[in-house]
């Protein structure tokens, strides 16, 4: 497995179908807070794809605040492809990317139905916070943070 950076027209498949898995799973439109791919590019998310076999299986992205924060977008692995350390490996990488730019927090918002993702965020040093930004008003939301050493 090859975990870089990847150009958002790299993604495109596996932006839709999280957002199809989201839906499946019960959220409306104004529950998935996800980027449009255009979102993406114009907002400068640093992207990181995991692949196997030249294909990317696996993304994450990181947007960077002036603040000090920074917080994770669209992250997502093929369901053939989970379990096989590819979401590790992407956070991994877009940990110590955050830490390298000078974020010192780590924030994401995910939905409170994705149980799978609330366990792996918390393996991996995030925990429950309020919620922030645009998820202020969403009953449908899990915010999370974890804190960058400094």
């Amino acid at each position: 497995m090859i975990v870089d950076a990847v150009s958002v027209r790299d993604v495109v498949p596996l932006i839709e179908a999280l957002t199809a898995e989201l839906a499946s799973s019960g959220y409306d439109e104004s529950e998935m807070f996800g980027y449009s791919v255009e979102k993406l590019e114009q907002g400068g998310v640093h992207l990181i794809g995991a692949s196997v076999d030249g294909i990317v299986v696996g993304i994450g992205g990181l947007e960077l605040a002036d603040d000090g924060t920074a917080e994770l977008k669209r992250f997502y692995v093929d369901p053939t492809h989970r379990r096989t350390g590819a979401a590790s490996a992407i956070i991994t990488a877009l940990l110590s990317y955050a830490a390298t730019a000078g974020a010192r927090l780590v924030r994401l918002e995910t939905g409170l139905e994705q149980h799978a993702a609330i366990r792996f965020y918390t393996r991996h040093g995030f925990e429950h916070i309020e919620p922030f930004g645009p998820y202020l008003a969403s009953a449908s939301s899990v915010c999370m943070a974890r804190r960058l050493c400094e």
